[in-house]
């Protein structure tokens, strides 16, 4: 059976040439979908389940990250392995610095053809490996999380010499946003991302920021606070304690707090028992 992908690429011209530049570097690969937004590039992956997900970085609403996170989630992965991930972006020296340092794949704009062969080469590796590989399923499945994690990673993190937040300005829910309070990091609860705002929950109180959850997380200490949901980042002292549901799934609750905090998938194995 052939090697199936999907195309998620919101420039028609740039979709094209890469479908093209890929007829020739990998000729029996099956192009089944090639899609311009990343909402459709979600619908598409779990109904098709390709093998491999060409992913643009930036993409006008959910972009390739985003997909990569909702797809991590959602993958029925009882009908399918999880897919191998290649990131399409325009150049950019530290991204690229990035994706290198931790072997991901990724392709430059314009389609680069030397580029391009040398990623179809390790995804043709990857593909081989784990059709002849006698690796039980939850070892394989634990693996594939991991390198999507070091995907995100990469992409997201920042260059050295970020400054760790002390103080977070933020409004008071609910305010009418003339008052700017100065929240300390170590009141902080959790982080969740909500439409155009970023909730800053503590013991008592909520504030709203408008800075990304994408854009905050490289000024947080890794150490203290927790990403566990691609829309939620936890205080790791302020969880109380990590419940499954009859479905596997798993969400926290926090000291002094009644909500409960989703578990992603990819963050599952933070919370493994020692």
């Amino acid at each position: 059976m052939n090697p199936t992908a999907l195309i998620a690429e919101d420039e028609p011209l740039l979709a094209q040439a890469l479908r093209a530049e890929l007829a020739t570097a990998w000729p029996e690969l099956q192009v089944i979908a090639t899609v311009g937004d990343g909402r459709s590039a979600v619908r598409e992956a779990l109904e098709q389940l390709p093998q491999v997900l060409f992913l643009d970085i930036r993409m006008p609403g959910l972009d390739g990250l985003g997909v990569a996170a909702e797809l991590a989630d959602a993958w029925p992965i009882d009908e399918a392995p999880m897919p191998q991930l290649v990131f399409v972006t325009a150049y950019d020296e530290y991204a690229a610095r990035a994706f290198d340092a931790q072997a991901i794949d990724y392709v430059l704009k314009p389609v680069q053809s030397e580029r391009l062969r040398r990623t179809v080469a390790r995804l043709r590796s990857a593909l081989e490996l784990r059709s002849s590989s006698s690796v039980p399923a939850d070892d394989l499945l634990a693996s594939t999380l991991a390198q999507w994690r070091k995907v995100l990673g990469a992409a997201e993190s920042a260059p050295n010499g970020v400054a760790p937040l002390k103080l977070i300005p933020a409004s008071e829910a609910g305010s009418s946003g003339n008052t700017v309070r100065m929240v300390p990091i170590d009141e902080v609860h959790y982080f969740e991302a909500a439409d155009k705002y970023v909730r800053v929950i503590t013991a008592k109180h909520e504030y709203l920021i408008r800075t990304p959850l994408r854009q905050l997380l490289p000024q947080l200490d890794s150490q203290v606070f927790w990403q566990v949901h691609r829309a939620a980042v936890v205080r790791a002292d302020a969880i109380e304690a990590v419940h499954r549901d009859e479905a596997g799934k798993q969400h926290l609750t926090l000291h002094g707090r009644t909500e409960k905090i989703p578990v992603s998938r990819l963050y599952a194995h933070l919370f493994r028992a020692m």
